[in-house]
């Protein structure tokens, strides 16, 4: 199990790499989008576009890199007043009633879509825009595959979590 844990970690540590990658590339991407069209008059819709593709990816996949660094949405108010023991419980039996259900309907709900957008070779409807529409729709089961990735990771880390602090109260009982 801990094998596993240490190989989520490292997938998760490449992933934000990348996503950062990405973060940097949107903010070139439209501070030439915003020089070219107030100073130049110009400006291109493919860029503008690319603008929306980037973010997109990053919120799909910064999704799982958000579990991964405890940055989620929650109730840290009641949350962080319990045990690590009672934390480790809230976040496997959250996780597998929660993030993973949602997950697979995600997958299962846009499947339909991206093949759809696939088999027609979905391109921009704006001249000028970016062909291949069905690889930035691609990206939302995808990162949602990976959001379960993420999310075994995240089991496997509590339960280590949980296992270690049985020992630590076992040892204080002694």
């Amino acid at each position: 199990m801990f094998f596993f844990n240490k190989l989520f970690e490292k997938l998760n540590i490449i992933i934000g790499k990348v996503l950062s990658i990405l973060m940097v590339l949107l903010i070139i991407n439209v501070f030439y989008d915003v020089v070219s069209r107030y100073f130049f008059n110009g400006g291109s819709i493919a860029l503008q576009e690319m603008e929306w593709h980037l973010f997109g990816v990053i919120i799909l996949f910064g999704m799982s890199y958000a579990l991964r660094e405890e940055a989620h949405v929650r109730v840290d108010f009641l949350y962080n007043n319990l045990s690590a023991r009672t934390q480790s419980i809230i976040n496997i039996i959250g996780t597998i009633l929660f993030i993973i259900p949602l997950a697979v309907l995600i997958i299962y709900g846009s499947y339909d879509f991206v093949m759809d957008s696939y088999e027609m070779n979905e391109i921009s409807e704006d001249p000028g825009g970016l062909t291949h529409r069905w690889i930035i729709k691609a990206m939302i089961p995808l990162s949602f595959f990976y959001l379960i990735i993420t999310s075994i990771g995240y089991i496997i880390k509590n339960i280590i979590t949980f296992k270690e602090n049985k020992k630590i109260v076992e040892d204080i009982e002694i």
